[in-house]
C-alpha cells in the first residue's frame, strides 16, 4: 500500500521547515488579538452600559450589537478574505487585516457614543475577517502533515490563553482606566504582531485561485443582518410574535436561502457547497458553530451575574473566568491524544454533553451560592470545550487539499462567528425577554417615559433605582430576582443546543481518527513552489 507521507519532505522548504515554531508563535499573536477584543469586551460590557461619564449608557440591545456588529463583519468577509489571501498572498492580507484591526481598535477606544463604538467595531471585525483564516492557512503551510494535528492544538490552546488573558487584563484596566483602554491595548500588541509577521512568516498562495464571489458575500451579509437584527429586537420588545420582529427574521432566512441557491449555480462560489455532502466535514462544522453559540451566551450572561447581582469588580469577574481559559489552554493542545485513543465521535459526543450539563448547572445559581461552584462549572466547560474545538478544527483543515487552506479555515472561523453571534442574539434576547417579563409588575411603578427603558437590562433596572434612593430597594429585589430566573432560562436554552450538537455528532463523526482518506488527499503543487 502506498504511503502518503512519501511526499511529505518535499513539501515545506527547509528554511521554513526549521523555524516552524517560531512562526506558529508570531501566528499565534495575531490570534491573541482577535480573540482577546471579545474576552475583553465581554467583562467591560457592564461598565460600558453604565452611563457616562463611567461608560456610554448603552442598552442591553445596543452591547448586543456591540458585540455583533464585529462577529457578523467578521463572519461575512472571512470567504472573500480567505480568497484574497489565497490569491494575492496570505502574508500580505495578513498584514494588511493587522493594520486595520488596529486602526479600529484606536477608533474605538475615543468613542464619543454607542453609535460610535458599533461602527468601529465593524471596521475592528473588517481586519479580524482578513486574520483569522490567514493564520490557519499559513499554519498548513508550513507544518508537514503529521505534526499538523499538534499545530492545530497548540493554535487552538492560544484561544484558550487567549481567554484567559483577556478579562484578566479587561478587569486590570478598568480599576485603573477609562473604558476606552480595553480596545487601546490593542493598538500596542499589533505593532509587535506586524514586526514578528514581516520578519519570520513566509508567503503562500493557491496557485489556482477562485473568483472573488462579491454578490454572494453580499447576500451573506445582508441576510445575517436581518437574521439577528429581528432576533435582538424581539427580545428587546420582549414580544417575538411582534409583526416588525417576525417580518425581519422570515427576511433575513429567505435572503440566506437566495444565498445558498446562488452559491450552488454559482462558478465561483464564495462557499462551494460541495464540501458540505461530506457528512464529517458538516458535522464538524456544525459542531464548532453550537459550541461557540452556547459559550458566547452563557459569557454574556455570566458577567452580569457576576457584576450586577453578586457584586464583583471587572477584575474580579475576569479572574473567576479564568478556570473557563485555563481548561482550555491545558487541554486543547492534548485533546489529540483522546482522540487517537477513543475516536473523534466519543471525544466530540463527550465534549459537547459536558457542556450541556455545565449550562444546566446554571439553572442551580442564585444569590448567594458558593462562588467555587461557579469556578467549578467554568473549569468543566473549559474542558468541555477543548475536546470539541481542536478535534473538529482537524477534521475540517484536512478534509481539503493544502492549497485549499485558506478555504477550510474560512470556513471553520465563519460558522464559529455566526454560532456566536446567534448565541449572543438568540440566548441574549431570551434573556431579555425573560428579565423584563419577570420585573414587569415592580416597572409599573415608574413614570412611563423611563419604564421601558428601565426594563431592557438588569444594569437599566439598578441604574433608575439608584435614582430613587430608599424608594428603590423593593426595585433592586425584584431585579435581581428576576435576572436569576432569566438567566436559569437562557441556560436551559443553551444546554437544549448542545445537546443538539452531541446528537449531531454522535450520528456523524467517525468513530476512529480519519487516516489516509480520499478527502484528504495532497493534489498541490509542492508548497515550496508557492513560495515568494
Amino acid at each position: 500500500m502506498s504511503s502518503p507521507a512519501m511526499p511529505t519532505p518535499t513539501r515545506v522548504p527547509e528554511a521554513v521547515h526549521r523555524r516552524r515554531w517560531a512562526i506558529l508563535g508570531a501566528l499565534m499573536l495575531s490570534l491573541l488579538i482577535v480573540v482577546l477584543d471579545n474576552s475583553i469586551l465581554n467583562v467591560a460590557i457592564k461598565t460600558i452600559s453604565t452611563p457616562e461619564p463611567t461608560g456610554l449608557g448603552a442598552t442591553q440591545s445596543e452591547l448586543e450589537w456591540a458585540i455583533n456588529a464585529y462577529t457578523l463583519v467578521f463572519a461575512g468577509l472571512l470567504f472573500t478574505a480567505g480568497l484574497l489571501g489565497d490569491r494575492l498572498g496570505r502574508k500580505k492580507v495578513l498584514l494588511g487585516g493587522l493594520v486595520v484591526f488596529g486602526l479600529g481598535s484606536a477608533l474605538a477606544a475615543m468613542s464619543g457614543s454607542p453609535v460610535q463604538l458599533i461602527a468601529f467595531r465593524a471596521v475592528m471585525g473588517l481586519g479580524a475577517a482578513f486574520v483569522m483564516p490567514a493564520t490557519l492557512a499559513v499554519l498548513m503551510n508550513v507544518f508537514e502533515r503529521d505534526e499538523q494535528p499538534k499545530a492545530i492544538g497548540i493554535w487552538a490552546g492560544g484561544v484558550g490563553l487567549a481567554i484567559a488573558i483577556g478579562p484578566i487584563t479587561g478587569g486590570v484596566l478598568l480599576d485603573h482606566f477609562w473604558w476606552g483602554s480595553v480596545f487601546l491595548v490593542n493598538v500596542p500588541i499589533v505593532i509587535v504582531a506586524l514586526a514578528l509577521m514581516v520578519w519570520l512568516v513566509p508567503d503562500s498562495r493557491d496557485p489556482a485561485p477562485g473568483r472573488i464571489d462579491l454578490f454572494g458575500v453580499a447576500l451573506s451579509v445582508v441576510g445575517l443582518v436581518l437574521l439577528v437584527y429581528g432576533i435582538i429586537k424581539g427580545g428587546q420588545l420582549a414580544d417575538f410574535t411582534d409583526p416588525a420582529v417576525v417580518g425581519t427574521v422570515v427576511a433575513g432566512l429567505a435572503v440566506l436561502a437566495a444565498f445558498v441557491l446562488y452559491e450552488k449555480r454559482s462558478d465561483h462560489p464564495s462557499i462551494d457547497i460541495a464540501y458540505f455532502k461530506n457528512r464529517v466535514f458538516s458535522a464538524a462544522i456544525c459542531a464548532i458553530a453550537l459550541v461557540f453559540f452556547a459559550l458566547m451566551g452563557v459569557t454574556f450572561f455570566s458577567v452580569f451575574y457576576t457584576q450586577s447581582v453578586r457584586g464583583y469588580s471587572p477584575l474580579q469577574t475576569g479572574l473567576l473566568m479564568l478556570p473557563l481559559a485555563a481548561a482550555q489552554l491545558i487541554f486543547a493542545p492534548r485533546a489529540r491524544l483522546v482522540v487517537d485513543r477513543f475516536g473523534v465521535r466519543a471525544v466530540c459526543t463527550g465534549g459537547l454533553l459536558l457542556v450541556a450539563a455545565t449550562l444546566t448547572a446554571f439553572t442551580l445559581f442564585e444569590s448567594d451560592t458558593p462562588i467555587w461552584l461557579l469556578e467549578a462549572v467554568f473549569f468543566l466547560m473549559g474542558t468541555g470545550m477543548a475536546h470539541i474545538m481542536t478535534p473538529t478544527s482537524v477534521v475540517i483543515m484536512q478534509a481539503l487539499p493544502r492549497e485549499k487552506a485558506g478555504s477550510a479555515s474560512a470556513l471553520s472561523n465563519t460558522f464559529r462567528q455566526v454560532g456566536g453571534a446567534l448565541g449572543i442574539a438568540v440566548l441574549g434576547s431570551v434573556l431579555s425577554a425573560a428579565y423584563r417579563g419577570g420585573v414587569e409588575d415592580q416597572l409599573r411603578m415608574l413614570p412611563e417615559g423611563v419604564r421601558h427603558t428601565a426594563g431592557e437590562s438588569i444594569e437599566a433596572t439598578l441604574g433608575v433605582a439608584a435614582k430613587l434612593g430608599p424608594k428603590g430597594e423593593p426595585l433592586v429585589a425584584a431585579a435581581n430576582d428576576s435576572f436569576l430566573h432569566a438567566m436559569h432560562v437562557t441556560a436551559l436554552c443553551g444546554a437544549g443546543v448542545a445537546v443538539i450538537g452531541a446528537l449531531i455528532v454522535f450520528l456523524f463523526l467517525p468513530g476512529r481518527p480519519p487516516r489516509d482518506e480520499g478527502p484528504q488527499q495532497e493534489k498541490a503543487e509542492p508548497v515550496g513552489a508557492e513560495r515568494r
